[in-house]
């Protein structure tokens, strides 16, 4: 996600610093490189050894420090990054950001950076909310400075509201988003995946076998071509891509509304395994055997068609792909479900029992649009993924 990305991190003193080292290894995992950098009161509450260690770079921290100077001056080490980074990003360190003071290397960097500036906002709810702070972050996004959260929570001074430092997994998110630069840049792409699981009581469900697979594969291709993603998931056994923005849901019902609030979007992309009725008198506790042998009766009512919802909804996205897993007759009944559902393709696959394709690591699907129907071999799902993000990424350009 970050391949041969450079972040410069700067970490204020708070005592959300130590997300700051979550943050590093996740920067390091995703593939990128990370140069900290901290202030003096950073050092009150997580040590340099602790941030070179993970970050397996020279952690720098003082403005004159000759050594550094002839080595990497602060110029050189405030451009050579891709992004900048300041998390925990303090009141202090926000209102030296707006009002141009460079009094330390960390504010220094800030003035003389020419890259773009994330900050991830951290400071008791008070602070927050306070007038001269909400005009400094005013004035910081006016700059084109671009802000990671702050979240709702409970302080550490034990107070509760908002001030409370992302976790790192959202603010990698948002460093992924500032970073890409591929054909989708700029574009919100929106992607179903998952089962729904629809109650038959409070531990019984119907479902299906998606694993959630192919979904998370495409989210992370539209994710790597720039995109931003809205990622709408049922409970899959595959984990979530990072970098994207993820809605879990369980229901049908429910993936609906997710979708109707993620929209405007370019594109939508409907991979989800939505199951196709739901129990309509879903018990309230548990159902028990009564020796009778007789089963429950259960009343089934239809689910919202979520594809067929959203394709033709007069704020249509530009471009709405379904997906259709048959057992049978794959190509008559996809092209049938293109037309009735009013979509602009279909990405069709047979998964009958034999194919191992529903929960597995492989796919063998037939893109069909309005000029046809093209077979793709079968292939891995990350590779179904990516020649499909491509093909999304070419119809909006």
């Amino acid at each position: 996600m970050l391949a041969g990305k450079r972040v410069l991190l700067i970490i204020g003193g708070g005592i959300a610093a130590f997300k700051s080292l979550d943050l590093i290894r996740q920067i390091r995992r995703a593939g990128g490189t990370v140069v900290p950098v901290l202030t003096r009161a950073a050092e009150e509450f997580v040590t340099p050894l602790s941030a070179s260690a993970l970050a397996a770079e020279k952690v720098y921290r003082d403005l004159f420090d000759l050594t550094d100077e002839a080595e990497m001056g602060h110029i050189e080490l405030s451009r050579a990054a891709d992004l900048v980074v300041v998390a925990p990003a303090t009141a202090d360190l926000m209102a030296k950001m707006a009002h141009g003071l460079a009094n330390d290397l960390a504010s220094t960097l800030l003035m003389a950076t020419d890259k773009r500036v994330l900050i991830a906002p951290a400071m008791n709810v008070r602070m927050w909310d306070h007038p001269a702070t909400q005009r400094n972050l005013a004035v910081l996004k006016a700059d084109g400075v671009l802000v990671a959260g702050p979240d709702e929570g409970e302080m550490a001074c034990g107070e509760f509201g908002p001030g409370r430092m992302s976790e790192p997994d959202r603010i990698l998110g948002a460093i992924a988003e500032a970073l890409r630069d591929g054909p989708l840049t700029g574009r919100h792409v929106l992607v179903t995946s998952g089962p729904t699981h629809e109650p038959i009581d409070p531990v019984r469900y119907i479902a299906n076998r998606s694993s959630g697979a192919q979904g998370t594969a495409l989210a992370e291709a539209l994710r790597d071509l720039g995109a931003k993603v809205s990622f709408v998931t049922g409970p899959a056994t595959v984990p979530a891509p990072q970098g994207v923005s993820v809605y879990p849901v369980e229901t049908a019902k429910d993936m609906l509304a997710a979708v109707r609030r993620a929209l405007p979007a370019d594109a939508a992309v409907f991979a989800a395994a939505v199951a196709d009725w739901r129990v309509e008198n879903a018990a309230t506790s548990k159902m028990k055997k009564d020796g009778s042998g007789a089963a429950p009766a259960l009343e089934f009512a239809e689910n919202p068609d979520i594809l067929a919802t959203i394709a033709k909804a007069k704020k249509r996205p530009r471009l709405v792909v379904g997906f259709a897993a048959e057992t049978n007759d794959v190509l008559e009944h996809a092209t049938a479900k293109r037309a009735r559902k009013g979509c602009d393709w279909i990405v069709a696959n047979d998964v009958s029992p034999a194919t191992g394709i529903m929960g597995g690591s492989e796919n063998a699907v037939t893109l069909i649009t309005e000029d046809g129907a093209e077979v793709w071999p079968r292939m891995g799902k990350d590779a179904v993924a990516a020649k499909l993000a491509a093909r999304i990424a070419e119809a909006l350009a």
